[in-house]
């Protein structure tokens, strides 16, 4: 995606709460209406192409592809009604529900979706380039050669429709994780009547008419930088599993930390982040201390970025260009870049938003989180802490778990740095390095945590070596020197933490696979480099070493412990190399709110889960807030069932396999 399911960097995120007039809960008509905020507005509603956390969040609530999720994880039949695989893993059959139609957002009927629909949505993004592409790429069979252009024939690429009820794919290679791909937009229907007839007005932003809808919602107002709206879809074929009436989501530029909560008491949202580090939290823990609840961490990474290939300095403290080549320089030694790693003081940073006693409760320390997969008997980090130990001392004594801070240590930072300045005056480097790191200036908690990084970094390293340089700016442009750059050229920054990544699939690679020197969208968003230019600066830093091990690992098909094996050595390796440095989980958050515990659809990957987009389908909500006692024993009754659901669903898969 542009960039995939890459996510800015979001003052309140999920569950967060804004401003609206319009009254959470039951309404007099007997309307349930949903109220809650978003940050970024969506530059286009095209889920074939795009698929940035600023438009998934509303497309995956109005377009529905094949499979979905259910509130204990399971992937579930939507537009396809039933699915089968071949033996050999390499052909997915899915039979296309006769109840599913098209809408326009009027809610008019317009045509039924059919298994063209799907094909036509493929090519659709093929020959647009989707941002996306990467995701099924390598996977489809002849789908690499088409958009290549070695191939012009669309219908020699594995998908077709056997008639208007069955599509197929047919796979290069077998992927256990194929139907959590089906989720995203890459592999969405659209109608091609309507696709022709649009042409370039085609899933425009600001147009709810510009696409056709499929899923529980209809996208009805789209007004940049004030709010968005849905309605339910009443002729939905899931309809009865769609319990709120209307959406109502408001923007909000995360400058008054007091109004989510105080909004909230006034019955204005159905939820609300709470910011313990407010002028107002005090009063709202008095008063509701019995429904403060933290959400579960998800799989969301956020986390820094370090620009190796620098091209733009509109932004900058910098003042001579002796000082613009020692920061380059700098960033492309392994031993600083782990000194900034070591120097972080990630409790003091996400406590500038959680709050001392909630800090932890975000923390992250590996790009891909340490529970995502398991392989026999142990973690995806205890792997990964297997192969890390290899690369040095510093490493020992690093515990990789979620929830604490494994990378800080100030001793570690100092050593590092000493080797790094050796080596580095050497090339003639002149010191102090200046870090330019942009930050929104309209969010309080974005400013307060960039300021706690300079802060615990230049008192570990000191600043006669380091000074990190913020760079306030509004907001649309720190999000076009960062997350909506349309190059590397446009990457005006040393340090960002505007960004982060949640995962499309349900696969190590869906992290790792995204920042390989040769192909992507994103190595400019986090590198500051275009993929598949033979950059220097990659070279320098390792990556194609690093793509040799990431694709070593995605070739292994057969052995599922060992590909596993394999891709948490390709994390030591990223791990080591410091080039992105991860923070915080977007979930693990105080809030209050009046939605019934755990009935909304669960996923640690794609774009039907819990993590981004924040769906509506099957949630619930409830009068009073939540206590925190109803909480835990909802959260404990879940996981129960979601034990035995997972189970039953695990030994129901020998029955798809045809």
């Amino acid at each position: 995606m542009k960039f995939s399911k890459v996510m800015a960097l979001a003052g309140v995120t999920l569950l967060a709460s804004g401003v609206l007039a319009a009254c959470s809960g039951s309404s007099a008509k007997g309307e349930k209406t949903f109220s809650y905020t978003y940050e970024t507005d969506p530059d286009n509603l095209n889920y074939l192409t795009t698929g940035k956390a600023a438009t998934a969040n509303i497309t995956s609530n109005v377009i529905d592809g094949l499979m979905e999720n259910d509130r204990y994880g399971n992937f579930v039949p939507s537009m396809a009604e039933d699915w089968s695989v071949s033996q050999d893993g390499l052909t997915y059959t899915y039979t296309i529900r006769k109840d599913a139609k098209w809408y326009t957002s009027e809610g008019e009927e317009y045509a039924a979706v059919k298994a063209q629909d799907f094909v036509t949505g493929l090519k659709y993004a093929a020959d647009n380039k989707s941002e996306a592409l990467y995701l099924v790429q390598d996977s489809i069979k002849g789908l690499d050669a088409y958009v290549k252009g070695e191939v012009k024939d669309f219908s020699e690429v594995g998908i077709k429709a056997i008639d208007d009820q069955t599509v197929q794919y047919t796979l290069n290679k077998p992927e256990s994780f194929w139907n959590s791909k089906t989720t995203m937009g890459v592999l969405a229907p659209v109608n091609e009547e309507f696709l022709t007839s649009q042409g370039s007005n085609f899933a425009k932003a600001t147009d709810p008419s510009s696409i056709l809808y499929n899923g529980p919602y209809l996208l009805k107002s789209l007004v940049a930088k004030s709010s968005v709206e849905f309605e339910k879809n009443p002729n939905y074929w899931d309809k009865d599993n769609v319990h709120i009436d209307k959406v109502k989501l408001s923007f909000w530029d995360g400058q008054d930390t007091n109004k989510p909560a105080e909004t909230f008491k006034s019955g204005g949202f159905s939820t609300a982040r709470l910011f313990p580090t407010s002028a107002s939290y005090p009063e709202t823990e008095k008063e509701f201390k019995d429904n403060i609840v933290y959400t579960p961490q998800d799989s969301s990474t956020y986390l820094i970025g370090t620009n190796i290939d620098r091209q733009s300095y509109k932004y900058t403290s910098k003042t001579t260009d002796e000082q613009k080549t020692s920061t380059k320089k700098a960033l492309l030694n392994k031993d600083f870049r782990q000194s900034i790693a070591f120097g972080i003081d990630r409790t003091a940073y996400t406590s500038q938003i959680n709050g001392e006693s909630g800090a932890t409760k975000l923390l992250r320390n590996l790009f891909v989180p340490p529970t995502f997969v398991q392989a026999d008997g142990k973690n995806f980090g205890e792997l990964v802490k297997e192969k890390l130990v290899t690369y040095g001392d510093e490493w020992k004594d690093v515990n990789l778990d979620d929830a604490q801070d494994g990378l800080y240590s100030p001793e570690k930072a100092k050593a590092e740095f000493a080797k790094a300045k050796t080596a580095l005056q050497a090339e003639g480097v002149q010191f102090p390095i200046h870090l330019d790191m942009p930050v929104d200036q309209t969010s309080t908690t974005k400013v307060q945590r960039v300021q706690s990084l300079k802060q615990s970094l230049e008192a570990t390293l000191g600043t006669d070596n380091v000074v990190v340089d913020i760079q306030q700016l509004p907001k649309d442009e720190v999000l076009n020197v960062t997350y909506f750059a349309e190059s590397a050229a446009g990457e005006d920054w040393d340090l960002s933490d505007n960004v982060g990544w949640t995962p499309d699939f349900a696969d190590p690679s869906t992290y790792l696979d995204i920042i390989k020197p040769s192909v992507g969208e994103n190595t400019k968003t986090y590198l500051g480099f275009d993929a598949g230019t033979n950059n220097a600066a990659a070279k320098q830093v390792g990556l194609e070493d690093y793509e040799k091990m990431v694709v070593e690992a995605g070739n292994e098909n057969t052995d599922v412990s060992k590909r596993y094996d394999k891709y948490a050595a390709a994390q030591a390796w990223l791990t080591d190399s410091a080039l992105i440095i991860p923070t915080s989980s977007q979930t693990g958050r105080p809030m209050l709110s009046k939605m019934v515990p755990f009935t909304l659809p669960f996923a640690y990957s794609g774009n039907k889960g819990t993590t981004e987009p924040l769906l509506y389908k099957y949630l619930e909500l409830q009068d009073k807030p939540v206590t925190a006692d109803e909480y835990q024993k909802a959260q404990d009754k879940w996981k129960k069932e979601k034990e035995e659901s997972n189970k039953k669903a695990q030994e129901d898969l020998a029955n798809h396999v045809k």
